[in-house]
């Protein structure tokens, strides 16, 4: 049973009611003041609901309750008092108190209450990111529970250690110390750097020059220069290569909260000497963190307005059920995605969705559908993904490999990329469609779902658009124009910010609006961008893809058979760091390797950056992952509905999935037939 804590001035009272109390089972502790009352709560964390009288000498009840918050934000508090009145009600409504009783008080309402408080204790630790762990075996400590899970904490730190302290394989030593000799046959042109790199110049030497890290040594003349053995540039990105994996167990386990995830790979950046301090906070300042920012403001200013309700009837008319949204809608969004932003899309419908999702449930008399909510935002995420192969203009990865195969003489024209990659993208959502419509209609409570009729009712409710709704389009409409015709130039990151400063002038968006997204999104993502940075720049990226080129049987080195393996090994490299990242260390190596096999260079190159699409099993692949993390909670509890595992239990699947009908749909199907 919980702990509770009585506080009340009259000792008569106080006691009789801890001992009827403690006949039904309950551990109760008193407190005549409201100093005492604090000094147990600091002392004895094991107290989660307090009954608390008003009228008290010394602090009354409000001053206890605000200082209650303060430093125990979870504690329940029941207020219980003989001097209630309107204002008192009110202070303490706003201090979250979580009921308001009058002396005298039936003890089975108390009781009833003290229960219901007893239940809101783990949402209000989840609203207030405060572990909720059962009391139990040395075990169950270990495992915890979410944002605290000791045991994978202390594997993580053991696994770092071995790891960094290990000395680096032979392979990678070689690697970082082999001179650019600009012939083909040279190992380490899959360097993410390799064209910045000096002829007679090795990895090591690139990084310690462009990096400024390693020993500096006096230049007659100069400001001096850095070196580095290549044993040292080895330890390094042997240390990168460790930080991944610490980052990857955290992140899929839930070991700790995921912001502290993303400080933690700075921090192990900037301590082991990785980069200096100045470039890893360049290395978080990306064009694509500012843009996950702005798109999360964005999505606020969109829900605010309620514009969200409307863009939802345009989209979503056609789904007057639940097989019409997952095999008509799905498919013409993952179309729209391959034109359009994925990004700006996932984060304009995921609130929609939500809607979606609370108004279904509400009507069916439930509190939380789980399984729905996996059918209604995680298989729209995917089919976002799965657009990225459509056109050049679905995602930076793509403009990435346009720039690899320019390098090698091959210019490939926005209609030709169309032609080999469009077909790819219904059918991949209508297998996304059918496999979560098979394996969770079943678990779905909610029956009966109108998606459509969701959404106009609730449209029917705001009325016609008024002007702030049509300021926000205009702004919106002249965003994604700019996205389209000039991301080239402005990034994607530019223009939503100046899209930001507009809504404030227009006094749509206001700053507290701004301040209430996720931030620990915006961190992940951009610790995302930093491990792509420190495994680049540190050779680690490039000793990762080496090792899977060199176990490959001499049948997959060439042909068909090249673009399988390349396309499996960039699928699953791209859960693991983001997709850009994973195009930059695996298409200059894919593109060479597919000359000297007498392949086609084209082939291959757009069969890995189709599969740096598939990043659907961690947060950390996309940003499509991690807007959908932050926005999928439920509005009431804080509770996240899509969790860390939903998206490695069902992105695991999909990416099987994806795997199967690019090797089967594409390479060895329409490929052939248009060839190369």
């Amino acid at each position: 049973m919980s702990k509770i804590l009585i506080v009340d001035d009259e000792a008569e009272f106080r006691v009789s009611l801890a001992e009827r109390l403690e006949l039904r089972g309950y551990v109760v502790e008193t407190a005549g003041d409201g100093d005492e009352a604090l000094k147990r709560l600091r002392n004895d964390l094991e107290i989660e609901v307090v009954v608390l009288d008003r009228k008290m000498p010394g602090l009354d009840g409000e001053q206890v309750l605000g200082d209650i918050r303060e430093y125990r934000p979870a504690v329940q508090v029941i207020f219980l008092t003989g001097h209630g009145s309107i204002e008192s009600a009110m202070a303490v409504g706003k201090l979250e108190a979580f009921a308001y009783l009058d002396k005298p008080c039936d003890l089975d309402r108390l009781i009833e209450v003290i229960e219901k408080a007893r239940v809101n204790i783990v949402h209000a630790k989840a609203r207030h990111e405060i572990p909720h762990v059962e009391k139990g075996s040395l075990f169950k400590w270990l495992v915890g529970t979410h944002n605290s899970r000791p045991g994978v904490v202390i594997l993580a730190l053991i696994l770092f250690a071995g790891i960094a302290l290990a000395p680096p394989p032979a392979r990678l030593v070689e690697l970082v110390s082999m001179q650019k000799t600009g012939g083909s046959a040279d190992s380490n042109m899959g360097y993410a750097y390799y064209s910045k790199m000096e002829n007679g110049e090795s990895v090591s030497s690139y990084y310690a020059r462009s990096y400024k890290v390693g020993e500096k040594i006096a230049v007659p003349g100069g400001p001096g220069a850095y070196t580095m053995d290549p044993r040292e540039a080895a330890s390094r990105a042997q240390i990168m290569i460790a930080i991944l994996m610490i980052a990857v167990l955290f992140w899929a386990s839930g070991a700790i909260p995921i912001g502290v995830t993303a400080l933690f790979v700075g921090a192990a950046m900037y301590f082991t000497g990785i980069l200096r301090p100045d470039d890893v906070a360049r290395a978080y300042a990306k064009d694509a963190v500012i843009f996950i920012f702005g798109v999360l403001a964005l999505a606020k200013a969109i829900s605010k307005t309620g514009l969200d309700r409307r863009i939802a009837l345009v989209m979503l008319k056609p789904a007057k059920s639940l097989p019409r949204y997952m095999f008509l809608v799905l498919p013409i969004f993952a179309t729209a995605c391959s034109f359009l932003s994925e990004h700006a899309l996932i984060a304009f419908s995921i609130p929609m969705m939500m809607m979606v999702y609370v108004a279904s449930t509400d009507s069916a008399g439930i509190r939380k559908d789980p399984a729905l909510a996996v059918m209604l935002v995680l298989a729209l995420n995917f089919v976002a993904n799965c657009g990225g192969p459509g056109s050049p203009a679905a995602g930076g990865r793509n403009a990435v490999m346009i720039g690899i195969l320019g390098d090698y003489g091959i210019d490939l024209t926005f209609g030709e990329w169309v032609k080999y990659g469009l077909p790819f993208v219904p059918v991949m959502a209508l297998v996304i469609a059918t496999y979560f419509y098979f394996t969770m209609r079943g678990k779905v409570q909610t029956r009966s779902l109108d998606i459509v009729g969701i959404v106009q009712r609730a449209n029917d409710k705001i009325g016609p658009m008024n002007r702030k709704e049509y300021t926000t389009l205009v702004v919106l409409v002249g965003l994604v124009t700019l996205w389209i015709t000039k991301s080239d130039e402005l990034g994607m990151g530019g223009p939503v910010i100046m899209a930001l400063v507009l809504l404030n002038v227009f006094r749509i968006l206001r700053w507290r609006d701004v301040a209430t997204i996720h931030w620990e999104v915006v961190a992940l993502y951009a610790s995302a961008c930093a491990l792509g940075k420190g495994l680049a720049v540190t050779g680690g990226a490039l000793y990762i893809a080496d090792g899977f080129i060199g176990i490959l049987p001499p049948a997959m080195r060439a042909g068909e058979g090249l673009a399988i393996a390349t396309a499996v090994f960039t699928g699953i490299a791209t859960n693991f760091m983001s997709d850009g990242a994973t195009v930059s260390a695996i298409g200059p190596i894919a593109v060479p390797m597919s000359i000297i096999g007498d392949t086609s260079p084209l082939m291959i190159g757009l069969a890995t950056a189709f599969a740096s699409s598939f990043a659907h099993m961690l947060v950390i692949g996309t940003p499509n992952n991690a807007i959908v993390l932050a926005l999928a909670k439920d509005p009431v509890t804080g509770e996240q509905l899509i969790t860390l595992k939903d998206f490695l239990r069902h992105g695991s699947v999909v990416l099987v999935l994806c795997f199967a009908v690019l090797i089967l749909w594409v390479i060895l199907g329409y490929w052939r037939w248009i060839g190369f």
